[in-house]
């Protein structure tokens, strides 16, 4: 294989193989990588600006039985921490992420045996109700294959069902490497890679809008990181040309203070700032049919994130008013409204504030800025 060849197929926004993208990630000096990245980052999305977000991250419940090996998050049922997010804290916490300039709720949760389609849509109606504006990006392809296994019913009728109650964007969690070796061995209580992605296809069927992930750096191999991008690729191939698909791909590094891949079998986060900035890069060339790819700020801090605004990345994601899931394995990193604006300015970029459709936003005249408690 040629490094200028696949330069230049990837400049053309071709689709490079698997192996050739293990290729250019190994061989290709990290300079040329960021280069061609951030070329093809000013074709895709020429305005220049680098944009964020306002939301807050609630969890529906702790409860899970997917037994997560990554996941400190969790409690198993009947544990004493055991929670249901009621809706006077819906209210409160809706309230103050309004005061706060958000617009939306990233809505998430674990995998809880009794808690049924009826649940949730009767949450998401209720918080519609009272907070109209409020959007509502919802569960995950785990969350709707595990609603659908309780209704004993289809993905495509939980979907809808959960549309028709409020739903208005699917986030890509849950997908950490979409390959069923490494699925069994760190989140065998979730979906398989399939179902996943089926689930993800058939919310593009219904003009539900997604986003895609990656949690590396883990048990995974190089080969196959870039059998994930092959994977949600094809997805994005297939969507129908009414429908958004994936507007955004977002990878992140294992978290793994005191998780059980740490403490039971040894497995660390050895991700290097430059291994990041690699993937980074790598994540725009795999994906020329995905326009926004995300910088992971919360897990790998502010000034790689920086970094890798020059290597492809055009989107600092969410400040997250509020997040708990990654938190709770040893993610410090912390966001203001005007600490993230500072950040995008110094990394030599215009900020712009935008929704989850990625349709830009004037910062509200009566925010106010969090006050984080280090």
């Amino acid at each position: 294989m040629n490094l200028s060849a696949l330069f230049q197929k990837a400049l053309d926004s071709e689709f490079l193989t698997a192996e050739e993208g293990v290729f250019l990630f190994e061989k290709a000096p990290l300079a040329d990588l960021m280069f061609v990245a951030d070329e093809m980052r000013k074709k895709q999305v020429p305005h220049g600006k680098v944009t964020w977000q306002i939301d807050r991250n609630v969890n529906t419940t702790n409860v899970c039985i997917a037994n997560c090996k990554f996941c400190n998050f969790y409690r198993v049922p009947g544990h004493p921490e055991a929670y249901i997010t009621d809706m006077p804290t819906y209210r409160r916490k809706i309230t103050e992420t309004i005061k706060y300039g958000g617009d939306q709720l990233l809505l998430q949760g674990g995998h809880h045996p009794e808690l049924g389609l009826d649940f949730y849509t009767n949450t998401f109606r209720q918080i519609k109700q009272e907070f109209p504006a409020i959007k509502l990006h919802a569960l995950g392809p785990p969350e709707v294959a595990h609603i659908t296994k309780l209704e004993k019913s289809t993905h495509r009728e939980v979907l809808i069902a959960l549309r028709n109650a409020g739903l208005d964007s699917l986030p890509g969690a849950g997908a950490e490497i979409l390959i069923d070796r490494v699925r069994r061995l760190i989140s065998k209580g979730k979906c398989g890679a399939q179902e996943w992605l089926d689930i993800m296809h058939e919310a593009h069927k219904l003009n539900i809008t997604t986003s895609a992930t990656m949690m590396f750096g883990h048990v995974e191999t190089l080969e196959e990181r870039f059998e994930h991008f092959v994977r949600i690729r094809e997805v994005q191939s297939r969507k129908p040309v009414s429908s958004k698909g994936f507007l955004a791909f977002i990878p992140w590094t294992f978290q793994d203070v005191d998780t059980l891949l740490a403490k039971i079998r040894g497995v660390h986060n050895l991700v290097t700032p430059e291994e990041y900035i690699r993937m980074i890069a790598m994540s725009r060339i795999m994906l020329p049919n995905i326009k926004n790819i995300q910088a992971s700020w919360l897990t790998v801090g502010k000034q790689t994130a920086q970094i890798c605004l020059h290597a492809g990345a055009n989107d600092f994601g969410s400040i997250m008013i509020e997040e708990n899931v990654v938190s709770a394995a040893g993610a410090p990193h912390r966001f203001t409204y005007r600490t993230i604006q500072d950040a995008i300015r110094e990394a030599g970029f215009e900020p712009q504030l935008r929704n989850q459709q990625y349709e830009w936003r004037a910062i509200p005249e009566t925010i106010e800025e969090q006050v984080i408690d280090y």
